[in-house]
Order: C-alpha cells, then structure tokens, then sequence
C-alpha cells in the first residue's frame, strides 16, 4: 500500500513527466491556466474598495504579494479604466516557473519584464525602469519569486526611487478560495462566491532610507486601508 501510495504521489518528478513540462507541456498548459484564471473571474461576484481609479497622466508601480497573482491583472484594468491604451508589465522571474506565468498573462494582455532579486535583477530593474519613464506601469511582488513569504526585496524600493513613480499596494479577498501549502500560500478563489478588490491610496518613497520604505511598503500590504 505504502509503495502504491509513493508511486502516486511521485509521478511527477518521472522523466516523461519533465519532458512534457519543457516541452509541450510549456504551450498547452499556459492557455489552459489562462482559460482557468478567465473562468474564475466570470463566476464570481466582485467588489471593488478603495482607490476607484488611477489618474491617467503618470505611470505608477502596482504592488501585491505573490499569493495574490492570480486576480491582479483583472484589478489593474478595472484601475487603469480611464486610461487610453494603458499598459502594464509584469516583474516575473527569469526561470521555468516564471516562463508559464509570463506567458499565462500574456494571454490576458499584460506584458513582463523577466528577472528577480536572485537572477537577472539589474537587467529587470532597468527594463522596469524604462517601461515607467514611457509612461507605462510597472507590476511587483515583492516577496517573489522564492519568498520569504511577505517580505520586501529591495528591487521595487530601487525602482521607486529612480523612477519617482508611486506605489500602489493592492490585494483581493475571497469568500470561497483554496490556498495551496506552497511557500507563499498561494490563493484561488473558487467558482461562485465573491472576490472583493481592494487598492489603497498610493505612497510614495522617494527620499526615504531603503530600511523605512521597505516597513512602509510591507504594512500597505499587509493591511491595505482605503
């Protein structure tokens, strides 16, 4: 029983099992996860709390923890309503595991700029950094890719201070959700209940040490206040 159980629970780290994440794997199940996070969404009541919407006229930094990737891009757009051609990219990690996010969101209209606080994170910063001076927004986690959970790297401290632009901490709540045992205890929220949206009102850190940017950061999102 105990060598069935193990069989089941290890399939996945077979040869065959790899080679169709790297390969086929990499085009079918993006889309499917798309198709998946789109049938969510239209299931589920919504709420909308806090900041209605962003002034159109400067490019700000979106910041969420990584457990709330799955509903952000929808809350953005809801945000950025007022802007024509509004435009979002998204700090996703230079690695196999970022590969399936940036090309799930890609399908949701949202571009990335690959690379992390562990890998390629000087080039991320100044693609971010060139994406907010066109006027575009910029998106983080801040405890991504690898944790720990709920804390702040310094990467969009650094592009918050050479940029200028402000940071909007932004989270959802759900009534019905799964949360896996994951680093970051990541959330999805289940068919049929209500997602409530909140976005508080942006901050700046521009000027500040990094050490009381980041404890400002952190509490914006820990406790997003409208």
């Amino acid at each position: 029983m105990l060598a069935k159980k193990q069989k089941r629970r290890f399939f996945w780290r077979r040869a065959w099992f790899k080679r169709f994440i790297r390969g086929a794997g990499l085009k079918i199940l993006p889309f499917l996860g798309y198709l998946f996070t789109k049938l969510i969404y239209l299931t589920n009541r919504k709420r909308f709390i806090g900041l209605e919407e962003i002034a159109p006229d400067k490019p700000v930094i979106v910041a969420f923890w990584h457990e709330h990737i799955l509903m952000a891009t929808f809350h953005w757009k809801k945000l950025r309503k007022g802007k024509k051609n509004a435009k979002v990219s998204a700090m996703v990690s230079d690695h196999r595991d970022g590969e399936y996010i940036a090309r799930i969101v890609s399908f949701l209209g949202i571009d990335t700029v690959r690379g992390s606080s562990a890998r390629g994170g000087v080039k991320a910063l100044i693609a971010a950094l060139k994406e907010l001076k066109l006027g575009n927004d910029v998106a983080f986690t801040p405890d991504g890719p690898r944790g720990p959970r709920h804390s702040v790297a310094d990467g969009i401290i650094l592009a918050a201070k050479k940029s200028g632009a402000a940071i909007l901490p932004m989270r959802y709540e759900a009534s019905r959700f799964w949360r896996l045992k994951s680093w970051d205890r990541f959330i999805i929220p289940k068919p049929f209940g209500v997602i409530t949206f909140i976005a508080s009102k942006l901050i700046e850190v521009k000027g500040e040490p990094t050490d009381v940017a980041r404890e400002r950061i952190k509490a914006a999102l820990q406790n997003v206040k409208t």
